[in-house]
Order: C-alpha cells, then sequence, then structure tokens
C-alpha cells in the first residue's frame, strides 16, 4: 500500500497527497488525463500533482510521428492545448530530466540540481532505440528515430544528402524509411532477418510487403549484417555487409527495436528483469509500494509491451490504484481495475501499405490449421490461424488490403465460434467470402477502440444516455481519438445501436425532400432535372426551405453550370449568392476580383488602386494571394464591376460554395529552389475548375517544391513539384478544424494531375453531404483514403470516364457572372435599394465610427451603415 496522510472526513483539512510523474511521453500524458478526470469526478481537492518531461515540449502523438515530415509541427501533435497542466493546476517541468531517486526519504533530485518530495512516484519513462554495437555507429548523420529532436536531425542532414538507409525493417524502421522518403531521398531499408517484420509477419506476409515497398521505389535489402561503417566515396558513409557486398549511402537512421528506459529504477534499487524492464504486478505496482511504472518501461508476466494501447491500460489502472489511496473507504468500485497483460494485435499503413497482423500470428499454438489466401496481381495475402476444431481464431496475417481485419479481430478477442468454413473469412467475394461479422454478434465486453479501451457496453451506454451521433459518442467515450483506425466500426456500434433503441438514424436532407444531398445530386443528373420547382414536384413536398433551397441551386449549377441569376434559379440563392458578393457586417459588400495564381500585371493593379480610391473601399490582400475591397454599397457594385471587367477581371466567386483560390508561389520561374512551374501550374488550376459550384468552397494551392512556401498541404487539393513531376496531397482544410491533406499520388505529369483533380473533385460534388468540407468527407466515409485512391486511381467503381466528363461540361460552360450581369438589364435591377429608381436610399448614411478592435490609424475614415434616426439621435 501507498502511505498516505491520515484520513479525515474533511478533505480539505487534509494535506496535499505528492504524486510525481517521470516522463511526458503518451502513456504519462494519459495517466495524468485519467487522474484528473477521476479526481474532478470525486471532487477530491487534496493531491498535488507534478510531472516531468526530459524533452522541451508538451506530450506529443508518436504514433503519428512521421507525419511531421508531411506539414505538421509540435503544436499540432500536441496532446494538449497550451496552458493545460498550468489550468488544472499541474506542475509541469519541461527539459528536467530526473537523474536520481531517494527511496527512503521519498524524494527525486532532478538535472537543474533540484529535490522534490513525493508520497507516490510514477515511472513513466518509456523507451529507448536500441543501436546495435556496429564499428563506425557514432559516425556523423548516423541517427535514431524517436523525438522530434531527431526528426530535425534527420531533415537537416537530408537536405544536403542523396541516398539514406534505414538498419531494420520492423515497424518503426518502415516508419522511418517512410520519413526519408517523404524528404525525397533514394531510400533503403536494411534488416538483419530474413523477411521484414518478423514478429508481426510470416514468410508469405514478409515477402508481399516487400513487394509493394519495392514497388514504391524503396530498396529493402533482407538477410544482411552490417558489419561496419566507415568512409563512402561517392556518399557520405560505406556500410559493408557480412556476405561481402556494401551500399553507399549520405544518411543513416537506425531502427533495429528499441529498449525500456529503466536506467533510474535500476540505480535506485527497483527490481528490473533480467532482460529489462521495471518489474510490476497487476496493481502496476514496482517492488516499492510507493513507486508505481507504466507504459514501455515496465515489465509485466516478462513482457514488455511495446504498443500504445496496453500503456494506456496501465495508466488507467494506475489513477485508480493511487485514487483508492487518497479517498474515503468505498468511494470508487469495488472491482479496482487491473493490468493482466494486453492483446498485442496491430492494424498499420506503413508507406501507405496496409499491414495487419493478430494473435498467434505464427501459429504456434499446438494442433494450429492454417488457410491462406494470395492474390499476386493486387498484391493482397491474407491468411488466418484457428484452431485444431476450426471453431476459434488464432490469429491472422494481412497484407496490402485490411478490409478483414476488424471481423477478424473480433473473432480472435472474443471467442465467437467460427463458420462452418473459415477459409470463407479470407476469401473474395466472387470466391464464396463469408459475411462480415455484424455489430449485432459483438458481446458488450467486446473492445471497439483498442487504444482507449473502449467497449461496445460504453458505447451503447453513451447511446442509451443520449448521444444520438457519432461525434456525441465521441466527446463521451474518447472512442477512435487515438489512432483513428476503429472509425468505421465505431460508426457501426452506434447507427446500430440507436436503430436498436428505436431511434431513426435520419438522413433526409429536410422535411421537403427525403432523400441525402448525393440522392438529390443523382436525381438531377441522371433525370436531366433543370429546375428546383421540376424538383420539387418529382421528388419533394411542399414549397421548400432555407435549406433544400440552396442546396438544390448548388447542385444545379454544379450539373448544369447556369447562371445563378437566371429567373429559375434566384430564388434559390442566399445573399450572397444572390447579390454575387459577400454582405459584411455593417451591410455593405465586398469584391473580389479574380488573380488567378496570385499573378496579375501593374496595369490590372493600378485599376483595382483606382477603384478603390474612387468608391473609397478599404482593400485588404487575402491569404489567397488576392485583393479584397469593402465597403461597397449595393448599387455600386454594378459600376465597379464594369470598370473591373473592362480591365479584364472576372468574378473571383468569393460568395459562393465553389472554388475559391489556387495559391502559389513563385516556382522555378524566380525561386533558385523550384523544380516546376508552379505559378504556371496554378493559373492553369485556376482557370480550369473557376465557377464549379461544390458543397462547400474547395481551395487549392501549388508549391515549386518541397520547401511549400504555397502551404499546399492545408488546402483542399494541394500540389507540390517533385523533380519527377507533381505530388498531389488532398482533403486538407484550415478553419476550425483544421487538418493537413494526405499525399494521394506522387510523381505525376501535368495531364496526369488535372485528369485525377478532376475525378477527385467532381467525386466530392457527386457524394458529400451539404455544406461538408473535403476534410470531414474523407474521413466520414468508410475505407477513407484507400477507398478514394481505389475510387480515383483504380477506377474500382468504373465511373472515372463519368466524372471526367461531368468536369469538362463544368468548363465548356464557365462563364463570369458579373460579366453575364452587366450585359442584361433584367439582372441588374436587383442591384438598386428600390425596384422602381436606382437612386441610394437616403435613410442610410455613412457615419465615422472609431470603435475598433485596434485604435484606427489617423489616415483612416471608419465607416458603418446607420439609420437616419439613430444619427438624430
Amino acid at each position: 500500500m501507498i502511505n498516505t496522510v491520515h484520513t479525515t472526513t474533511d478533505q480539505t483539512k487534509k494535506a496535499a497527497f505528492k504524486v510525481l510523474v517521470v516522463g511526458n511521453g503518451m502513456v504519462g500524458h494519459h495517466f495524468v488525463e485519467s487522474l484528473l478526470e477521476q479526481t474532478q469526478a470525486l471532487a477530491v481537492k487534496n493531491l498535488d500533482v507534478s510531472v516531468f518531461g526530459e524533452e522541451p515540449h508538451r506530450a506529443y502523438d508518436r504514433v503519428h510521428l512521421s507525419e511531421y515530415f508531411t506539414g505538421k509541427d509540435a503544436e499540432s501533435l500536441a496532446l494538449c492545448e497550451p496552458g493545460f497542466y498550468q489550468e488544472q493546476g499541474v506542475h509541469f517541468y519541461p527539459g528536467e530530466k530526473v537523474m536520481t531517486i531517494d527511496r527512503a526519504g521519498k524524494k527525486v533530485t532532478t538535472d537543474k540540481g533540484r529535490n522534490y518530495a513525493y508520497d507516490a512516484l510514477v515511472l513513466a519513462t518509456g523507451s529507448y532505440p536500441f543501436v546495435p554495437p556496429i564499428p563506425g555507429k557514432d559516425r556523423d548523420a548516423c541517427l535514431v528515430y524517436r523525438t522530434l529532436e531527431d526528426l530535425d536531425q534527420i531533415r537537416d542532414y537530408a537536405r544536403d544528402g542523396r541516398k539514406g538507409v534505414v538498419i531494420g525493417g520492423g515497424l518503426l524502421g518502415l516508419e522511418a524509411a517512410n520519413a526519408l522518403r517523404e524528404l525525397d531521398l533514394e531510400t533503403h531499408v536494411v534488416e538483419f532477418a530474413p523477411r521484414l517484420m518478423p514478429v508481426q509477419l510470416d514468410d508469405e506476409g514478409g515477402a508481399a510487403l516487400k513487394q509493394r515497398i519495392t514497388d514504391l521505389g524503396v530498396q529493402v535489402h533482407t538477410s544482411m549484417q552490417t558489419q561496419e561503417i566507415v568512409a563512402g566515396e561517392g556518399c557520405r558513409h560505406r556500410m559493408n555487409f557480412a556476405d561481402g557486398s556494401h551500399l553507399e549511402t549520405d544518411l543513416i537512421v537506425f531502427s533495429a527495436g528499441i529498449r525500456p528506459q529503466d536506467e533510474l529504477a535500476r540505480s535506485s534499487g527497483l527490481t528490473v528483469g533480467e532482460r529489462g524492464g521495471i518489474e510490476i504486478n497487476s496493481e502496476c505496482l514496482t517492488s516499492d509500494p510507493s513507486i508505481l511504472a507504466i507504459g514501455e518501461c515496465a515489465l509485466w508476466g516478462g513482457q514488455i509491451f511495446g504498443l500504445v494501447a496496453p500503456g494506456y491500460q496501465m495508466a488507467k489502472v494506475a489513477a485508480h490504484h493511487l485514487l483508492d489511496q487518497v479517498v474515503p473507504a468505498g468511494t470508487l468500485t469495488p472491482e479496482a481495475p487491473t493490468f493482466t497483460g494486453a492483446d498485442m494485435s496491430t492494424k498499420l499503413k506503413l508507406l501507405g501499405v496496409d499491414v495487419g497482423s493478430i494473435g498467434d500470428a505464427h501459429a504456434r499454438t499446438s494442433g494450429a490449421k492454417t488457410y491462406r489466401y494470395q492474390d499476386e496481381d493486387a498484391q493482397v495475402y491474407r491468411k488466418i490461424v484457428v484452431s485444431e476444431n476450426k471453431k476459434e481464431l488464432l490469429g491472422a496475417v494481412l497484407v496490402g488490403d485490411n478490409s478483414r481485419y476488424d471481423t477478424l479481430l473480433q473473432y480472435a478477442l472474443n471467442g465467437i465460434e467460427l463458420p462452418a468454413e473459415p477459409a470463407g473469412l479470407i476469401l473474395p467475394e466472387s470466391s464464396g467470402a463469408a459475411p462480415m461479422l455484424g455489430v449485432d454478434a459483438l458481446p458488450d465486453s467486446a473492445s471497439i477502440c483498442s487504444c482507449l479501451n473502449v467497449t461496445k457496453g460504453q458505447i451503447t451506454d453513451a447511446v442509451a444516455s443520449g448521444c444520438c451521433s457519432v461525434a456525441e459518442v465521441k466527446d463521451a467515450t474518447k472512442a477512435s481519438t487515438g489512432c483513428g483506425g476503429c472509425a468505421a466500426l465505431l460508426k457501426d456500434v452506434v447507427n446500430a445501436e440507436l436503430a436498436n433503441q428505436g431511434i431513426e438514424v435520419n438522413t433526409d436532407l429536410c422535411e421537403h425532400f427525403a432523400y441525402t444531398r448525393q440522392e438529390l445530386f443523382h436525381l438531377i443528373r441522371v433525370g436531366g432535372i433543370k429546375t428546383f420547382d421540376e424538383l420539387l414536384e418529382k421528388y419533394g413536398k411542399g414549397l421548400g426551405c432555407e435549406i433544400c433551397k440552396p442546396t438544390a441551386g448548388s447542385i444545379l449549377a454544379s450539373v448544369w453550370n447556369e447562371h445563378v441569376l437566371e429567373s429559375p434559379h434566384v430564388s434559390l440563392q442566399d445573399t450572397n449568392d444572390a447579390f454575387m458578393a459577400n454582405m459584411q457586417k455593417d451591410g455593405t459588400y465586398s469584391v473580389v476580383p479574380r488573380i488567378a495564381g496570385g499573378e496579375i500585371t501593374p496595369d490590372k493593379l493600378i485599376v483595382i488602386g483606382e477603384v478603390a480610391r474612387d468608391f473609397n473601399l478599404y482593400t485588404k490582400i487575402t491569404g489567397g494571394q488576392r485583393v479584397d475591397l469593402f465597403g461597397a454599397r449595393l448599387e455600386q457594385l454594378p459600376p465597379i464591376w464594369k470598370r473591373l471587367v473592362d480591365a479584364g477581371f472576372e468574378t473571383g466567386h468569393a460568395y459562393g460554395k465553389s472554388l475559391r483560390t489556387v495559391k502559389s508561389c513563385v516556382g522555378s520561374t524566380w525561386c533558385r529552389y523550384g523544380v516546376q512551374d508552379s505559378v504556371g501550374m496554378a493559373i492553369l488550376l485556376e482557370d480550369r475548375y473557376k465557377g464549379l459550384r461544390a458543397p462547400h468552397k474547395i481551395k487549392l494551392a501549388v508549391s515549386g517544391c518541397t520547401r511549400e512556401c504555397a502551404e499546399a498541404q492545408s488546402k483542399d487539393f494541394g500540389v507540390i513539384a517533385t523533380e519527377n513531376g507533381w505530388n498531389l496531397y488532398t482533403c486538407g482544410n484550415g478553419g476550425m478544424k483544421p487538418r493537413h491533406g494526405d499525399l494521394f499520388a506522387t510523381d505525376l505529369s501535368d495531364d496526369e494531375l488535372i485528369r485525377i483533380i478532376d475525378r477527385l473533385m467532381m467525386f466530392y460534388v457527386h457524394t458529400a453531404d451539404r455544406l461538408q468540407r473535403t476534410a470531414r468527407w474523407m474521413e466520414n466515409m468508410e475505407g477513407g483514403l484507400d477507398y478514394l485512391q481505389s475510387v480515383v486511381l483504380k477506377d474500382s467503381l468504373g465511373i472515372a470516364e463519368t466524372l471526367e466528363a461531368d468536369m469538362q461540361r463544368v468548363v465548356d460552360r464557365y462563364q463570369c457572372e458579373w460579366k453575364s450581369t452587366l450585359e442584361n438589364p433584367e439582372k441588374l435591377k436587383r442591384f438598386r435599394p428600390f425596384v422602381n429608381s436606382g437612386v441610394a436610399d437616403p435613410h442610410i448614411q455613412f457615419v465615422e465610427e472609431r470603435q475598433q478592435i485596434r485604435p484606427a490609424r489617423p489616415e483612416e475614415k471608419v465607416t458603418r451603415l446607420i439609420p437616419v434616426e439613430e444619427v438624430a439621435s
């Protein structure tokens, strides 16, 4: 038992119980979160928590560490907001390493010479990379892949390098290889074992993975023992192998496994395992009852658990154990959680390749039988291991396709009896595949989210308590907020439980249309419907509303691209589209001419300046490389646009749910780092997609090199130049929930890039929900990025030609909406304060106002619309 202060009935009178947490990784942070959650629920006031982190950062997501090379930074990888610990009353000491433990005096000493007392000490020191004892391992540019600082070093050395080698072909090794590939290095993987991922995969699975990775351009060398690293002739290093061969490289990354970080515990006399690791019991207590250990530094049952999910389980057990010592007896549930081992099954995507390993993947169980399926054309390999009586699934290996993973995992974890022909679980549908396991067949104890240990029962309880959507269940249970691999299964469980409780999962657009937006899109397109009245007559009821009218208007524009102010369509538009300008909070409008790719002539710049001066408009350069003009009155919009159109400008569609901008850097034309003409490509893309109406606004960007000055990875569709062509990223978004785009295709020619964007963008227009950004569209799509790639790149649905034809029809029918309006007297009548007069409204006056967030500069005149009556008063 942990020594505690004497219990009294008034917790506020108790001396603070000091908890010190050594380690601020994912597991250490999760322990603090679990402890805070439980203390707040129980109104515990006498805990004093301190956290020590050897690194200078807040805890960050190591699972997605490789995304550091695709645009994420330390802030976006952080597991909590700045100031989180301070707001929660936790003392946080980043960059301060605990050096010694005085167990008798119950205090620790840090590298800053400071002492801190504790009542309970939690060791979450994690692990460190194992570097084989190879002569030359300490040479310059021989690195490890573990921390953000390691990745910074790798990036620095990669700038001056051409080739990179990863020593180690396991999980972390392949992650490191992906990082080198992202840095545009010629990438090699050297593995001592005869296959990749020897712990998780069998020989056939390792071979299938090797073939997939080799096809991506990564060279794999298995059964290779590095004897020494010496100076190279053409590169910085030369690796000499035991078979007499050699390999030259500029950069070496060691990723040959991990070892528990147990030196602090060892030096303080705690019991450690023969091969390392701090020994713990099922309550996560060490040999000292005042000290606990959790995560990769802990040894339970002779085993180290090198995944985050078991570490999270330990964190919850440790938090419960500590609380049990400081709250009155009987406060906590009588069934205290314990750690009794963990499932080590894994579902991963390595270098874009699906890999899954479940349970006894190597069929070591006595009497076990195996079934295998392999498709060399599709590069898919599946194996299941079943019990001797063929009733129980013991293990599985999946390479190239993880679509069966969730079903197989539930069979294995919950002891669900296998179908009569187990092989059907891995066969393709055309060859007698067994049906996927329905969520109703899962027991309440089934683990849906292994990272946070959320069961089906907890999810059904959340639905029963009032959660009516996946988002609400996520907030209540934290399911799918870890690695996110369980998102599809979570959605199935939530929808099934809503149905079981008689709660309708209503996907109707509104009360007037019993269809989703996607269904309405296909009805309009296939049925050749050209107006809202026709759509309402055939498929709706009532008169329509503020939901279905703009949605139908957007779909009609996406399909037929007719002018939004034509008489059948004008009543469907919201204010911004109806006046082809964004209404601002003071009642005036903004004017945003299109400046494709940010490229503009001096003459056009002069015209913008003259218009802004003559109409007294506020001007601002936007983040999308355009010029916004603010403060135009309704009747001023036509004369403003007349001058802009005459000067060669077009509408920028800043008012519509449509293509907004294609941002670019200066590219190879001017920049010494540029490898492609990013400006030319940006102009080409903007000219092609301008005017396209979509479920939400769309933004693109083109960067001329991997320095990424145009910030392409934060756009819906981002293009980055390489020496071999263009890399395409998709479904990145800014806004309230920022998201970096995923790498979709690499080294594309100009024609390939445009063809793929045509398909992607039009598939989004076809299938997204109303007002759904591309990021949420892909996240909510079953199969996510993999499914999207199969549809667009492999034409798995056979609709590629249709998507391309739909896009070409929109391109062919483009018109500048302001130019067409200026040529039509009837449309111009909308831009008058009064139906029968073009004069300004005398009841609206402009007055100077200086009530701003910042003080106005002396030369500024800030205005807003104020009724005459208010001025007079």
